[in-house]
């Protein structure tokens, strides 16, 4: 009897076509995923998170603000004003005739008119007429403070911290009438937009410090408590003119001697030491909030900023390769 002949399998050419559609297909799902996640509405965005949110964390049990707009923090209107800088205190009397262009936004307005500051400035404008009248020193009268601005061609010569020989009597007679007074001192240093690079002043930074820490230098020698003075360096970039010409230039060269109003500034000192004494003092909350408050360590918008009263140690003149 013949032996029936088996049948050969058929064999599926093409079956690589069923895996290649399901690469395809899956290919095709994760490439619109990615479009649409590339292209999201924020507003709809919103609100899908604030679903979920809400089913898997429950209601909330607080009320929360509802933010109007698409404005988020640090965009948009958040952005700070560049070149402004806030007030040391708030005015709240009316303003001044002093013109808004010559006013500088970085120093205490006034609360009431001081008395101590009149008397100082008819002694500062008898003592240094000679000076007044050749538009070399010029005094300005605020509510809060007494400015005595002194060109730096007086002082100093050209690219030096230490002042000459031919201006100390001028520092002598200015400290002679404010050492009665107790009223602290402010000395700013200014120059002009000239670059300054040597082995002693790398910057105008550093020159404008050195010069305000030479004039403390000679208060403090004609006897006024070093407790009183404070040192600041401005650099160029508090210009009172433009520094286009060579009369601007020498304008913005300049040493501002700023006499306080004790009075106001001790009330703020003592609002300051106040307010953190009743944050300190405040009891602990029931329950644990979302953010724990921090203690109160800086002084509050109302109180001047309080600078180091040591001077540092300046160095003998250098060649300025700005300033003519």
């Amino acid at each position: 009897m013949a032996r029936k002949k088996k049948h050969e399998e058929h064999q599926n050419h093409e079956a690589w076509a069923i895996p290649y559609g399901d690469l395809v297909t899956l290919l095709f799902a994760l490439f619109t995923v990615m479009y649409a996640v590339s292209s999201i509405n924020d507003g709809k965005f919103r609100v899908l998170s604030d679903s979920m949110i809400a089913a898997f964390n429950g209601a909330p049990t607080s009320t929360r603000p509802i933010q109007i707009g698409d404005r988020e923090p640090g965009k948009g209107g958040d952005k700070r004003l560049t070149g402004i800088t806030p007030t040391a205190l708030i005015k709240i009397t009316a303003p001044s005739a002093k013109t808004a262009s010559n006013a500088d936004p970085a120093r205490p307005e006034s609360i009431e008119p001081p008395g101590a500051l009149g008397r100082m400035q008819r002694d500062v404008q008898d003592s240094m007429q000679a000076l007044i009248d050749a538009k070399l020193v010029t005094v300005r009268r605020e509510n809060l403070w007494l400015e005595i601005e002194i060109n730096a061609d007086v002082l100093f010569p050209s690219g030096a911290g230490e002042f000459s020989a031919d201006a100390e009597p001028v520092l002598n007679k200015l400290a002679q009438v404010l050492k009665p007074f107790p009223n602290p001192i402010r000395v700013e240093g200014h120059t002009d937009d000239r670059p300054i690079k040597t082995a002693a002043f790398p910057s105008n930074w550093e020159l404008s410090a050195a010069r305000a820490a030479s004039v403390v230098h000679q208060f403090m020698q004609q006897g006024i408590d070093p407790l009183r003075l404070e040192i600041v360096g401005f650099g160029e970039f508090r210009p009172r003119q433009s520094n286009d010409t060579a009369e601007g230039r020498n304008a913005n060269r300049r040493v501002v001697v700023l006499v306080l109003e004790e009075a106001a500034q001790n009330a703020a000192q003592d609002a300051a030491q106040g307010a953190a004494q009743d944050a300190s003092q405040a009891p602990p909350p029931a329950a644990p909030p979302a953010a724990s408050p921090a203690l109160l360590t800086n002084p509050p918008p109302g109180t001047p900023p309080v600078l180091p009263s040591q001077p540092p140690k300046t160095a003998g003149p250098d060649v300025l390769n700005a300033a003519p």
